[in-house]
């Protein structure tokens, strides 16, 4: 199958003040340090890798006292250049969601929807062509769904989430191919009606099994062609291939220990 790479345009935030000294998640550990200099250059990688492959990045200003805005997929959603905000879970995370709103109205972005109730923007909403698929049961709330289908007038597909490891949608589901509707995902992550839902929704998916999973393997960010995941997960390699699109493994460890790696560092702006 041939596949094209379709250009993106992404938001992220460099990692210049990422440390972890609370625990919001089961993968933050305040006892195990974190290697700035390797974690700044692992996000560089990154972000050079998707200039190289044709897309382009927006700047997001790190805040010192903001550790994890390194993980820009959270601070809000945007279909059709219509902006979902965030409004975090966590007191922690709360003031991204301010510096995520100013930056979009700062750069010619007219509709920016202030929450009403919980989301963490792309970590629980994952935009395909015909649904926003969105994440439940340990950060944002249901009555998020209908807020965001009330404003961006999309069908949303709710799915309960129940391994605290996977606590967003984009650690246990990557949109491969946003057009065709095709996604990979890991079953043991969700319920048993959620699986249900997805296996009707979406039977061809490709399924991540465990290993690759707990490397993190289905926070990824494809472009219809080329899919940058974590290189922990070496098993998802040749499924993908055999899908006719083209992994690139990446190794951003460090951020890991934040309980984030590619798609949590990148929000897509969708024009």
């Amino acid at each position: 199958m041939n596949r094209d790479a379709t250009p993106r345009r992404y938001l992220m935030c460099a990692p210049t003040h990422f440390r972890v000294t609370y625990s919001i998640n089961p993968w933050m550990d305040p006892s195990k340090p974190v290697d700035l200099p390797l974690a700044q250059t692992q996000w560089e990688d990154l972000r050079d890798r998707y200039r190289s492959l044709g897309h382009t990045v927006e700047l997001l200003t790190p805040r010192p006292d903001l550790p994890d805005m390194v993980f820009a997929a959270n601070g809000a959603t945007v279909i059709d250049g219509r902006v979902l905000g965030a409004l975090f879970a966590y007191r922690e995370r709360f003031e991204e969601a301010g510096a995520h709103r100013d930056w979009f109205r700062e750069n010619g972005f007219a509709e920016v929807h202030e929450p009403e109730h919980v989301n963490e923007g792309e970590g629980d909403f994952a935009v395909t062509a015909s649904y926003l698929l969105a994440g439940r049961g340990f950060r944002s709330s249901p009555l998020s769904h209908m807020e965001a289908q009330e404003f961006f007038g999309v069908p949303v597909i709710g799915l309960d989430l129940v391994d605290p490891r996977y606590y967003h949608l984009d650690t246990a589901l990557c949109v491969l191919d946003t057009a065709g509707d095709e996604i990979m995902y890991y079953p043991d992550a969700f319920s048993a009606a959620s699986r249900s839902v997805l296996r009707r929704l979406f039977p061809d998916a490709l399924l991540a099994k465990e290993a690759d999973a707990a490397a993190f393997g289905l926070n990824s960010v494809s472009d219809g062609r080329h899919v940058l995941l974590p290189q922990g997960a070496t098993g998802l390699l040749d499924p993908l291939r055999d899908r006719g699109f083209e992994p690139i493994p990446m190794d951003l460890g460090e951020l890991l220990k934040g309980g984030g790696s590619v798609k949590c560092c990148t929000q897509e702006l969708r024009a």
